[in-house]
């Protein structure tokens, strides 16, 4: 049938049914378990019902089936009359009509669609020529007429029409089955069960059927598709019941109490798993029909009636209403009303006495359709905000009647309330709402707000705000005029708002350094000139039509904004600079356009405007005294302090930006060092070079307490596991003889490395974030320090820095004890940087590259445990260090680096626990892995680290694994001499024992400590045997 139109998501029981894209409020209550297709279908079925006599719908007239030809083969374009125009209908077909009286009243325009947009193919019609005739088959519906069986019980059916088949004009109810998205089959099975209802008693009142129940009574499971559809429909007529007689009943019901109620309770939750029996001896069904007769004939006073009440209480009601009026819109087109509305409204109105409606609650239900239609389609056609506006004039004269019901005051009210919120808020933010395009709307929108203010006696409070619970204020108005007032400045300043929170006056200039106090202030000024005449280009010529002076109340509400703002900046000044005196100048300019806004608007009034005027509090500037240069020296060095506290508070070590990688508070910093120097500079007196001394000296003691806090980022120690116990590999352990039986099912770790989480040969740094962040710190050390040096050079070279006659430091920089404003600054960044670069290294090595090197390292057996696995994630991580670091600091970084990753490989040969072991014939491959691993910091990088470099810091390691290719009895032998040694005990006699050498971590080949761990790494019997009887180490298990 197409994409369901957006009015599904409307008439249903959702307690919002509004669309995501509109916040108007649904007013007519909740309906709970029950969907928006039921309430169509539900309304549907009631509306047929209603209209049974009617021809078309089954009645006595027979239908008269018209071709194009009977009009002479063209002109008839579809169009419906309204009721006793011209034109009308002839038996139940739509004839062609000039004009409807309904569109003509509240301005719609007429369609003019082409002679085929409501025209059936003869003998293919939507619906049979009587409810009896069975011959009609189900399909999916759509917007034109549907191909099914015609009603001669002797025409075979046929997919394909024959050859210039007569065309005739729809029938209403094949009109209002197609809007209502119904389809034959349904159509069909709601016929049937008129007929069978109505056998015998065809005089019976459409009211007095209970259609649910007759429905439930006459159609069985088989004439549905399958079971499942069945139970569907089943449910949905139970729920229906459910909500007419126990949810939302006219007459108030004790459901605790009524046993009918109970029962048909407990019959609609048995239908939930399964369909309940409804065949004629169903004790179930007959059940079914003793409660719902009984609920439904029921009376306020327990009398007897002739009134049946099964879907008139509210809000059931109005939603099946609504699901009817919403059918008038074209399917294909919904900002558009169909030209057969007379006919369909006047067809509607047959349900009013079974659903409790009015004229005054069809007039509010008509008003809001309109609206809600207006909404919905995306504010695209005014015509329907207009016929809301003409039908709010019904509603006005409906609501002055004395002899309104309580249901329908509440109703009005409710409904009138959701339109002017809506409308309000649009109203009082204007701005954000209409633009060039479509401020047009206002016109129509302001008269309806106004007009449904009016109709609830509302001239009195406008809420601001977006909830309850939101601060919202009342703002009190009494007359048209004062309402419109209260629009106009409130939108203005939303609209001045929206300009600074927007982010607009804190953007970035063409620099891309971030826009300071003064330049945003004058940007604030260029934009509010702007604003405000935006808006007496666009707004105020519309809005004069109820406001005589609607650009001057907003010139002056823009003025006062402004000027709040102003305020505020000069009072976080302490001295007069060029900066300020450019925003004084901006601000007086913008002031002039808004009195000059002002004065033009309000020339026509009485008073010639001096009321308004006298809102307009000219901007003073309090005379800025010029204070001493020492105590402005020290105001901006307690600015620094405070972004120092700050950036201790809240830093978070993520780059600026990629092009700025480092740290935000450092870039702050720097920034107002920066204009401290400049302004320094700028001030129109003598600066003598104590003066420069003094602001160097505050600066640098800034410089280093932020130096010491970017420093603080722990110690390698924190990195560094720790050593596992000393013991003695043995050969026969369980352990080993396990490793043995899995050896020839084992796969390798550099084969585990390539079924991980780093497949192929692209595989992922390892580099955590905590790591990137101590780049970061890195980066923005050297960042200071480019900018300390950049900065130093301009203190010393300003040519307007005079010689103090008694300089406190004339002799400190002349005679070279000192060749910079901030050299202690200098040297402890420096140091900080060393730090720093260690830190990382350690991290990276040793957290993050963990699981790779320390941890899998030849862990088990040194041939399937091999470096180039750790090796391509070293290389990655290094890719991503140089691209993280600048430039300056990359050589130290990679150079500190290179040492984690050398002792992490001696603790890997020395201290790796008892899941290493190594041979004598290890040594030649892990002398060749050291050698990759050389390698790979030798040509990192364009010649960052010489190789000498490399060679010199790979000498400690080199000689451990050399060791590690000596015999066991030569190692023996060197540890025994060099133990005595170390020891000071000489030569060990006969029956002594070696002494156990102390664990230094100053692990080097002439270390007894070194080789006693080579020894206790090595895998033969005469190292098990000697470490044994020496220091009786216990054995691997």
């Amino acid at each position: 049938m197409g994409q369901p139109p957006r009015r599904d998501l409307l008439s249903g029981p959702i307690a919002g049914p509004a669309t995501a894209d509109s916040d108007l409020a649904w007013p007519f209550g909740k309906l709970d378990g029950i969907e928006a297709d039921d309430v169509r279908e539900a309304a549907y079925e009631v509306f047929f019902t209603a209209c049974r006599s009617s021809p078309g719908f089954g009645g006595r007239n027979a239908i008269t089936f018209y071709s194009a030809h009977d009009h002479g083969g063209s002109g008839d374009n579809g169009t419906g009359s309204s009721p006793g125009s011209p034109g009308g209908r002839v038996n139940g077909v739509v004839q062609m009509t000039p004009i409807s009286r309904v569109k003509r009243a509240l301005g719609l325009k007429m369609l003019k669609r082409s002679p085929s947009r409501r025209m059936s193919s003869m003998g293919v019609t939507s619906a049979p020529t009587s409810p009896g005739s069975n011959n009609a088959h189900a399909h999916g519906g759509g917007h034109h007429g549907h191909s099914h069986s015609s009603g001669s019980p002797g025409m075979a059916f046929s997919t394909m029409p024959p050859p210039s088949r007569p065309r005739r004009p729809l029938t209403s109810a094949e009109i209002m089955r197609q809007q209502m998205k119904v389809t034959e089959q349904s159509d069909n099975r709601l016929r049937k069960t008129l007929m069978r209802t109505l056998v015998g008693q065809m005089g019976r009142r459409a009211e007095t059927i209970i259609l649910p129940l007759e429905l439930l009574r006459h159609l069985k499971p088989s004439e549905f598709n399958d079971a499942h559809e069945y139970h569907i429909w089943q449910k949905r007529q139970l729920k229906t019941l459910e909500a007419g007689l126990l949810l939302h009943p006219s007459i108030p019901l004790d459901n605790k109490s009524n046993s009918f109620a109970m029962r048909l309770r407990e019959i609609v939750r048995a239908s939930e798993t399964k369909p309940i029996d409804t065949g004629k001896n169903s004790d179930t069904m007959r059940s079914l029909c003793n409660s719902v007769v009984s609920l439904s004939w029921r009376s306020a006073n327990g009398a007897a009636t002739d009134v049946c009440h099964w879907a008139d209480g509210f809000p059931l009601n109005l939603h099946l209403y609504i699901a009817l009026l919403q059918s008038i819109f074209d399917i294909r087109d919904e900002t558009l009303v169909l030209d057969e509305v007379d006919e369909l409204l006047e067809l509607m109105k047959k349900t009013w006495t079974t659903l409790g409606i009015n004229r005054p609650i069809h007039n509010v239900c008509f008003t809001w359709v309109l609206f809600q239609q207006y909404v919905v389609t995306s504010l695209t056609e005014p015509d329907l905000l207009c016929a809301a506006h003409t039908m709010l004039a019904e509603l006005a004269n409906d609501a002055k009647k004395l002899d309104r019901e309580a249901t329908y005051v509440k109703m009005l009210s409710s409904v009138l309330a959701s339109m002017q919120g809506w409308a309000e808020r649009r109203l009082l933010n204007y701005h954000d709402y209409f633009h060039r395009g479509t401020v047009g709307q206002i016109e129509n929108l302001l008269p309806l707000a106004l007009l449904a203010s009016k109709i609830l006696g509302e001239d009195v409070t406008i809420t601001e705000g977006a909830g309850k619970d939101k601060g919202d204020t009342k703002v009190v108005v009494d007359s048209t005029g004062d309402r419109v007032d209260h629009y106009i400045r409130s939108s203005v300043k939303h609209a001045f708002t929206k300009i600074i929170e927007s982010g607009t006056i804190k953007s970035h200039n063409v620099d891309g350094k971030e826009l300071g106090a003064t330049e945003a202030l004058l940007q604030l000024a260029k934009e509010t000139e702007d604003l405000a005449l935006r808006e007496r280009e666009s707004f105020s010529p519309i809005l004069k039509r109820w406001h005589p002076i609607a650009a001057g109340v907003a010139a002056v509400t823009l003025h006062q904004c402004y000027g709040a703002v102003l305020k505020q900046y000069l009072a976080g000044t302490s001295t007069l600079t060029s900066e300020i005196v450019g925003v004084l100048q901006r601000a007086g300019k913008l002031e002039k356009v808004l009195v000059q806004m002002v004065v033009e608007d309000s020339a026509d009034c009485e008073d010639g405007g001096k009321g308004i005027v006298r809102e307009m509090v000219p901007y003073e500037v309090d005379s800025i005294i010029l204070k001493l240069l020492r105590q402005w020296i020290e105001e901006r060095i307690l600015r620094g302090k405070d972004c120092y506290h700050r950036a201790k508070e809240s830093e978070t070590w993520n780059p600026k930006s990629k092009s700025e990688p480092y740290a935000q508070s450092g870039v702050e910093l720097m920034k107002l060092a920066k204009e401290t120097v400049d302004d320094f500079f700028e001030i129109p007196i003598g600066i003598s070079d104590d003066l420069v001394h003094d602001l160097a000296d505050g600066l640098q003691l800034l410089f280093r307490e932020y130096t010491t806090f970017v420093g603080s980022c722990g110690t390698r120690q924190s990195y560094l596991p720790t050593l596992p116990p000393l013991t003695r590999c043995n050969r026969d352990s369980k352990f080993f003889k396990l490793w043995k039986k899995a050896t020839p099912c084992s796969v390798s770790a550099e084969e585990l490395h390539h079924n991980g989480p780093n497949e192929g040969h692209h595989p992922r740094p390892s580099t955590s974030r905590g790591t990137q962040r101590l780049y970061i710190r890195l980066n923005t050390l050297h960042y200071l320090l480019t900018h300390i040096h950049a900065l130093d050079k301009t203190l010393s070279l300003s040519p307007r820095v005079v010689p103090s006659p008694r300089s406190r430091f004339s002799n400190h920089r002349c005679h070279g004890t000192s060749t910079s404003y901030f050299e202690h600054a200098i040297n402890a960044i420096q140091s900080a940087c060393q730090h720093v670069s260690e830190v990382a290294a350690y991290r990276l090595i040793f957290l993050d590259s963990n699981s790779v090197f320390y941890e899998s390292l030849y862990v088990y057996d040194v041939a399937n445990a091999r470096v180039r696995p750790a090796l391509r994630i070293l290389k990655q991580n290094l890719t991503l260090m140089s691209a993280i670091l600048t430039d300056r600091a990359q050589a130290l970084a990679i150079r500190e680096v290179m040492k984690a990753a050398f002792e992490a490989y001696l603790m890997v040969l020395l201290a790796g626990g008892s899941t290493r072991v190594f041979y004598r014939s290890d040594h030649e491959m892990i002398e060749e892995d050291f050698d990759s691993l050389k390698r790979v910091f030798c040509t990192c990088g364009e010649g960052l680290i010489a190789e000498a470099v490399v060679d010199r810091e790979a000498e400690t390691v080199d000689g451990v694994v050399a060791l590690m290719g000596q015999q066991t009895e030569q190692l023996i032998e060197d540890f025994s001499i060099l133990s005595c040694e170390t020891s000071g005990l000489g030569v060990v006699g006969t029956g002594q024992k070696l002494p156990m050498p102390p664990t230094t971590g100053r692990w080097n080949r002439a270390d007894p400590n070194t080789i006693l761990r080579v020894l206790c790494h090595r895998n033969d019997r005469a190292a098990n045997l000697f470490l044994k009887k020496s220091f009786q180490l216990a054995k691997r298990r």
